[in-house]
């Protein structure tokens, strides 16, 4: 039987109808709302691996760009995370990158075509979606509260800054003028050095993978990624769209979501772009921080175009200006949001305990785990209730 769909949360930011102004704002808030996700992997693999960051920024760009038009809502455009983990173990070279982006890519096409994408979306039971996302919400708020811990003193204060106009009728002003704070105090104390950096015209180079980068893709990365994609930045994604934006269910599906994953590496993926997915933890942070329409991935994909074009190897430099510990602050905030959801007040005992046990495996494994150990737990808990009855 198809899953019923979870009812959507009461939210006063869609409920309330916000003027335009307010929306624009909203949207200039939570389109730099999921840099938590984006920095800290983006500037490691920088670091540690020889990738090409007019290539990578120039994919995320034209990639953020093309789903604010297709999708018209907050779709985020993250960085793949198993492929990122392994660049910047340096367990995976540029070469290996694209063909890992490539080779993901025709797989995504292929489920999406033969349609196994949407019968897997109605296999996943309500309780599973419910676990899934309590362990994104946690694993959002604990990545946040590491950043924070690392750098106690601007990231307490940039919670306490946040939570403040979170309070306030002013909330909407609570990122940029944070992000703003954070930029300036690294410029005046001279956290990274920029000089010499000007700007320029850098355009991203062609590059095929060899054979040999493909067999390291099919034999290092793709089950991993493809579990965790399938799942987290495809099938919760979806989900998560449909309850803050019902009216869109039928345009953000999974299956449109792995189309333009899919299609868009394809592209992408052979002049140096980074392989890129959707993610369930993305949505819910721009949509905390008030993003409500296709301005804000069109404001990050502007941001992300004009580093890489304009300022090509020195953009890393100028993304290392952002203090990790601000970004952790705004991940911690969305996180608790996400995990704490008011649905799970409505669940019957055994179905909580099925949620947690699902979120607490989510966080000590992963999403794609969490999944599978999910479908026995909801599978044995329905057998167990129905021979009660």
């Amino acid at each position: 039987m198809p899953r019923k769909q979870p009812k959507p949360d009461k939210l006063p930011a869609e409920s309330a109808q916000p003027g335009r102004g307010a929306r624009y704002l909203g949207d200039v808030s939570g389109a730099f709302a999921d840099l938590g996700t984006f920095l800290p992997l983006i500037i490691g693999m920088f670091a540690v691996a020889r990738l090409d960051p007019v290539g990578v920024l120039v994919g995320f760009g034209l990639f953020a760009l093309t789903v604010a038009g297709v999708y018209r809502r907050p779709v985020p455009v993250q960085p793949m995370k198993v492929v990122a983990a392994l660049v910047i173990a340096g367990g995976l070279g540029a070469a290996d990158v694209a063909a890992s982006g490539i080779l993901l890519a025709f797989v995504l096409l292929l489920m999406t075509l033969t349609g196994l994408i949407g019968r897997l979306a109605r296999l996943i039971p309500e309780t599973v979606m419910f676990g899934i996302q309590l362990g994104v919400g946690l694993h959002l708020a604990l990545a946040g509260s590491g950043l924070v811990v690392d750098d106690p003193w601007p990231g307490l204060a940039a919670l306490a800054f946040l939570l403040l106009f979170q309070l306030s009728r002013w909330r909407l002003l609570g990122v940029p003028l944070m992000l703003v704070a954070g930029i300036t105090f690294a410029w005046s104390t001279a956290s990274v050095d920029l000089a010499g950096l000007s700007p320029g015209l850098y355009l991203p180079q062609w590059h095929w993978p060899a054979l040999a980068n493909f067999s390291v893709a099919a034999t290092e990365v793709l089950l991993p990624q493809l579990a965790l994609t399938l799942t987290n930045a495809t099938l919760i994604t979806a989900a998560i769209a449909s309850e803050r934006f019902p009216a869109d269910r039928q345009r953000i599906t999974p299956r449109n979501l792995a189309a333009s994953t899919g299609g868009l590496n394809l592209v992408l993926a052979p002049f140096g772009a980074f392989p890129m997915c959707h993610g369930a933890g993305g949505l819910v942070v721009q949509y905390r921080f008030g993003a409500r329409t296709g301005l804000a991935p069109a404001l990050f994909g502007t941001a992300c175009l004009t580093l890489g074009l304009l300022y090509g190897p020195g953009a890393a430099d100028l993304l290392a200006l952002v203090p990790l510990a601000v970004v952790g602050a705004m991940l911690a905030i969305a996180g608790v949001d996400l995990a704490m959801s008011p649905r799970l007040l409505d669940l019957s005992v055994d179905r909580l305990l099925v949620v947690a046990l699902i979120g607490l495996i989510s966080i000590v494994g992963n999403v794609a785990v969490g999944v599978l150990v999910g479908l026995l737990l909801e599978a044995g808990r329905a057998r167990f209730a129905a021979r009660d009855r």
